[in-house]
Formats: structure tokens, C-alpha cells, sequence
């Protein structure tokens, strides 16, 4: 079979392996960089002991730090204020150590301090329209969750919420991270609700990129070997091994290759239901993502099967599926059928919170689905699919 063209974005250097974080000041030493602003999330880091690690891994390096504790989703308007208050004080590199959010507001001031005016005037869809130059400052990421693979990739997701609210992303090629750490010391202490809707977001950014169009047989590789990974891991760290390294490091394995995957191969409608579910309401993209990463794929599923049944999604959606199951000979349809089964086995066992929970109500949908892309889907969905994907959340 021929293989069709494809581009295949810039990967960051990985330094992944428990222990790892020791490597964190000879890394920041090769930037040149010895005033750092270091960017956390607001509790776990502190109450799980890490904190004081990294703090004292700086301080017998000589190097000045800075840092700025945050919690939730970063916005335009707390980013716009940090690069005021931070910008004056010379920082040479910055870290970010959190999930998803955190990795994304460290990557947002490392695009923004060397400039001068707003982040909006660079946001895709809302701002001015206003390319990033590129410049930026040095950049590490050290993941403390397993579920966005934010640490892999170009753009950093902004958002601010309300009735006018947007989720958009800035994006550059030079604002993939200098380098990423990845250390199963710093993810044991993730709580069990979050562990659970970051690894189902983990694992819709490895099936979305793999049942897309624009897949190609390299993001086909790394997909399948992150929900391999996804496959032996997830449950072991939501429960018994939640303390495990090396269960955590598998987790975090998966979602780096998440995001590997979505930077090449694109993402489905569960992420066209984020981006304004997540700019209209104030809910977590990884329980977006989670509570309807089943019911999307079995209306996807469906639609494949009434209406293109040779499309090559039915047969790697299969492929998964064969990947989850203990059972063998069974039949094409039996394996995607059981995708589905185990996807919506995961979300009720892992109690994830529907879109309800959140106060979005039936009459915010026809809003959500006028905002919604359906780009990159394996079919394209009617507006009636789309709706019943939604309903499914009352």
C-alpha cells in the first residue's frame, strides 16, 4: 500500500523515567537560564511533598525562583495580569509543573513575556488575528497529570467563560516546550477523580487522531501503542495502584503519545463539543471529554455503519476494540461493539460527572452545536446526531 504524504510536527526532547526531576536544574543551566519563573497548580504539589524537592533541587543550584500557584483554567484576563506583574523582573526561563491548565498558562507566559500587549490579539477566532512572532522564552514542562499530552505540543488553550466565553488556543511552532519531564514520583498523588477524566481525555486524543482522515501510519503507531499502554494502566490507576510509579508512568506514557497523535493528526467532535462547552460553562475539559467520549463514539459508530460501512474507521475502531478485549476470533463488528461496551463500562464505574452536573440545561444546546466543529470526525455527524450525543448529558 502506498503511503500517502503526511508532515509530522517537532517533538520536544523527553526526559521520562522516575527520578527524572533531579535533571530539572542542569536542564534549566543549559537555557542559561538562572531566574526562573516557576508555574504550579494550587494544593497537590505542596501536600504531596514534591514541592519542597524541586524547591531545594533550585536552591542548591543557585537558581532564583520565582513562582505563581494557580488553580483552574488559564484566562486572558490572569494571564494579561501576570505578564505585567512578572514581566518587569528579567525572567529567563520558565517551568511549569501541573496538569493540563497549568502546563498551558506556563507555555502562555513564556509566548508573552517578551511582549507587550495582549494575549487576545493572538487568539485563534477571537483576537485581532495577529500571528506570535514566535519569540518567546525558554520553556520546560513537567507533568503532574496523565490526560491533555499539553506538554508535547505548539499551542497553549486560553479560556475565559460566560455566555460570551471562548476556549482558544495560541499557537506557534517555537512554543513547543524545550524540553519535558516526566517523573512517576511527581504523578502518584493525582486524585482518583481527576486520574479518571484525564486518562479518558488521554484516551480520546489517541482514538480521535487514529480514526482521523488525516491519520498516517506514524500517528497510527504511536496511537496504538498509547492505548496499549491506556489499556493496561487506567483502571490500576484510578484504584489499587493508584501509589504505583510505574502504573502512573504508564498513564503519563499514553498521554504523551496523546498528544503527539492530536498534533498530527487531529482531533474528533468530543473535542469540537469542548472548545464551547468549555468557553459557556465553567467544567474541567477532561470530564468533557470523558463523559462523552462513549456516546460519541457509538453515534459515530452507528453512522459509519448506515451510511459508509467501508469506511476504514470501522475496521481500526475494530482494532481497538481487539486491544481491550481478552476474547479472540471474534468478528469485526463484535470488537468495535466492545470498544463502545468498555467505554461506557469506564465512564459509570469511574462515576464521571455529566454536563448537567455542571448546569448546562436542554436549552443550551442548540448554542453548543452552533459552536461545535465536526472536523477531522471520521464521518461527518448530522445536526440530529449531534444533538443526540448532547442529550445523552439529562
Amino acid at each position: 500500500m502506498v503511503i500517502s504524504p503526511f508532515l509530522f510536527a517537532k517533538v520536544p526532547p523527553i526526559h521520562f523515567g522516575t527520578g527524572k526531576i533531579q535533571q530539572l536544574p542542569s536542564l534549566l543551566k543549559s537555557l542559561k537560564a538562572h531566574k526562573v519563573l516557576v508555574v504550579t497548580g494550587g494544593k497537590s504539589l505542596d501536600h504531596s511533598g514534591n514541592w519542597s524537592v524541586i524547591q531545594s533541587l533550585l536552591e542548591q543550584h543557585q537558581i532564583n525562583m520565582k513562582r505563581i500557584s494557580y488553580s483552574g483554567e488559564p484566562s486572558t484576563t490572569d494571564l494579561d495580569r501576570l505578564c505585567q506583574e512578572y514581566r518587569p523582573q528579567q525572567i529567563e526561563a520558565v517551568v511549569g509543573i501541573g496538569g493540563g491548565s497549568v502546563i498551558d498558562l506556563g507555555k502562555a507566559l513564556s509566548a508573552m513575556l517578551p511582549h507587550h500587549n495582549s494575549i487576545f490579539d493572538h487568539l485563534e477566532g477571537v483576537g485581532k488575528g495577529i500571528p506570535h512572532s514566535g519569540v518567546k522564552l525558554p520553556y520546560l514542562a513537567i507533568a503532574t497529570t496523565s490526560g491533555t499530552g499539553g506538554e508535547v505540543t505548539k499551542n497553549a488553550v486560553i479560556s475565559e467563560v460566560g455566555p460570551n466565553g471562548y476556549k482558544k488556543s495560541l499557537r506557534h511552532n517555537n512554543l513547543i516546550p524545550d524540553g519535558i519531564i516526566i517523573d512517576g514520583n511527581l504523578l502518584t498523588s493525582c486524585p482518583r477523580q481527576i486520574t479518571a477524566a484525564c486518562g479518558l481525555d488521554a484516551f480520546t486524543q489517541l482514538l480521535e487522531p487514529f480514526l482521523s482522515p488525516t491519520a498516517s501510519p506514524l500517528t497510527d503507531a504511536i496511537a496504538l501503542s498509547g492505548i496499549e499502554k491506556l489499556a493496561e494502566y487506567f483502571l490500576p490507576a484510578c484504584g489499587s495502584e493508584a501509589h504505583n510509579p510505574q502504573v502512573r508512568e504508564g498513564m503519563a506514557y499514553a498521554s504523551l503519545c496523546s498528544g503527539i497523535c492530536l498534533a498530527n493528526a487531529g482531533l474528533g467532535i468530543v473535542h469540537g463539543f469542548a472548545s464551547p462547552v468549555g468557553g459557556l460553562f465553567p467544567i474541567p475539559h477532561g470530564v468533557v471529554c470523558g463523559t462523552l467520549v462513549a456516546i460519541a463514539n457509538k453515534v459515530t459508530l452507528e453512522a459509519i455503519r448506515a451510511r459508509e460501512p467501508q469506511n476504514p474507521a470501522l475496521a481500526k475502531m475494530s482494532r481497538v476494540g481487539q486491544i481491550l478485549s481478552t476474547e479472540t476470533g471474534k468478528s469485526e463488528h463484535y470488537y468495535a461493539d466492545f470498544l463502545i461496551h468498555t467505554l461506557e463500562e469506564w465512564t459509570e464505574q469511574l462515576e464521571i460527572p455529566k454536563l448537567s452536573d455542571y448546569g448546562v440545561k436542554t436549552g443550551d444546546l442548540e448554542t453548543i452545536v452552533e459552536r461545535t466543529s465536526n472536523r477531522n470526525n471520521p464521518i461527518q455527524l448530522t445536526r440530529e446526531e449531534i444533538f443526540a450525543i448532547l442529550r445523552s448529558q439529562f
